[in-house]
């Protein structure tokens, strides 16, 4: 499960937001490890004069891209391939080749399993209700060679 939540100025034509939500959702599918059917994308753009950095208006597009998913869902070179991945997806489709406008931020929260979920459920709540996976049936323990020897031996005797 994760959340995904895209801030960008200035305004873009809405036909890109289906382009970049799926964008952004396949990445994190594929580079995070999270389960497509529960990955949620909202995007929200602001108008250039709504939007500063360094304390002035970008002069060029500029995106915010905050991920939350849960604690230790990700390794951390995961999560440097998807913010890596992420602001060259949003470079690409936003900036078409001119860069985007620098501060841009591809930002990944980490959130225990307790403090969100969906459905009613926090993720705390959804792990415990999972069955746990049965422990293997041990093998019984080899016997030497030797006390294989001392059995055939006495067995021989009866």
């Amino acid at each position: 499960m994760a959340a995904l939540h895209l801030r960008v100025a200035p305004l873009q034509n809405p036909e890109r937001y289906e382009s970049l939500a799926q964008a952004l959702a396949g990445l994190a599918g594929a580079l995070l490890g999270q389960d497509p059917a529960t990955l949620a994308v909202t995007i929200d753009d602001l108008p250039a004069a709504r939007c500063w950095i360094g304390g002035q208006v970008p002069q060029r597009p500029t995106a915010q891209l905050e991920v939350s998913l849960a604690e230790g869902a990700a390794s951390q070179a995961q999560k440097a391939d998807f913010v890596a991945a992420a602001h060259a997806e949003l470079a690409r489709q936003l900036a078409c080749g001119q860069g985007l406008q620098e501060p841009s931020y591809v930002i990944v929260c980490e959130l225990p399993a307790a403090d969100w979920g969906w459905g009613g459920q926090t993720q705390a709540q959804r792990e415990a209700a999972q069955p746990r996976a049965e422990p293997a049936a041990l093998a019984p323990p080899r016997r030497s060679v030797v006390a294989e020897l001392v059995r055939f031996r006495t067995a021989g005797r009866r």
